[in-house]
Order: C-alpha cells, then sequence, then structure tokens
C-alpha cells in the first residue's frame, strides 16, 4: 500500500516537471501540443476512490497550469478527465471484471483496452482543454485538428512510456 502511494507519488512528480520543464518548451508546429502528464491519471489503480480521483486530477492540473500560466485551464481539463474516468473503466469494463490489485495498462490489460481506454479519455481531456483555452467556436475546425493531432501524439507517448517503464508480469510455472 505505502509503496504504491510513493510509486504514484514519484509518477506524478516526474510527469509534472516533464510537462513543464521539457514538452512546455518544445515547438511541435501550431498543432500537437502533447499533455504526457495524463499518464498519471490513467494508471491510477482500479480500486482508488473517485472522490480521491477527482482530487488527484484537480492538483495535477493545477500544477500544470502553474507552468503554463493557465489560470484552471488544465485544472478544469483534468478534473473533467478524472470524473470520466469512472464511466469508461465501466464500459470498458471485462465480462469477469477487474481484479483490483491490477492497474490499468497495456501489459497488464492488454492493447485492445488500453488503446481504447487511453485514446478516449485523452481525446476527452483534449476537447475539454482546447476548447475551453479557445471558447470560441469560430475556429471550430482549426481547434478540432488540434485536439486530434495533440491526442495522437500524446497517445503515442503514453504508449512509449508503458514500454519503457513497465515490465510484464512473470507469470509463475
Amino acid at each position: 500500500m505505502i509503496n504504491d502511494i510513493l510509486k504514484n507519488l514519484f509518477r506524478f512528480v516526474v510527469l509534472i516537471l516533464i510537462q513543464g520543464l521539457i514538452i512546455k518548451n518544445m515547438d511541435l508546429g501550431t498543432y500537437i501540443n502533447p499533455f504526457p502528464y495524463v499518464l498519471f491519471i490513467l494508471l491510477l489503480p482500479f480500486d482508488a476512490a473517485p472522490w480521491l480521483v477527482l482530487i488527484a486530477g484537480f492538483i495535477t492540473g493545477l500544477m500544470v497550469d502553474m507552468f503554463y500560466n493557465t489560470p484552471g485551464v488544465n485544472a478544469a481539463a483534468c478534473t473533467f478527465m478524472a470524473f470520466s474516468r469512472h464511466y469508461i473503466l465501466r464500459l470498458l469494463s471485462p465480462r469477469e471484471g477487474y481484479e483490483f490489485t491490477m492497474q490499468p495498462g497495456i501489459y497488464s490489460m492488454g492493447w485492445p483496452w488500453f488503446i481504447s481506454y487511453a485514446g478516449i479519455l485523452c481525446l476527452l481531456h483534449h476537447l475539454f482543454l482546447f476548447y475551453l483555452e479557445v471558447f470560441r467556436f469560430k475556429e471550430f475546425f482549426h481547434t478540432l485538428l488540434t485536439v486530434f493531432l495533440s491526442t495522437l501524439a500524446t497517445l503515442l507517448l503514453v504508449v512509449v512510456s508503458q514500454f519503457l517503464f513497465n515490465r510484464p508480469k512473470e507469470e509463475s510455472a
């Protein structure tokens, strides 16, 4: 239990620092803005209480807002993502349900499940974030293109991080 809390706290700090110190200073063009910090919310355990996920989402977004000088935009998007997570988990629930000792990941849940889960939540986060940031429909298609390309870039970083930092569980014979 304490080990899981420390691991998630370490993941939180590292992802916020990567977002605020590295990704923020990269110029990938007008339409591509990856947000790998959402990985923190994606990888929270299945048995995390919904209220705790909401608070973690809000604090995560607030920390990113401090780096970007965007008062509350990332906090709102992360809180929305954290709120949606419970419903997406229920929507994608396997027939036998989740093992609550597991965490969402490619190796624990499989490729199709994880890509669906991460893709839907990243898309919801980015839709909320970019349309809240623009706050008008005058640039609807420009913003929509930014949402889709940024979602693909974020999803790519999330999947790559799964391969780099998560190991498949060894099956005991």
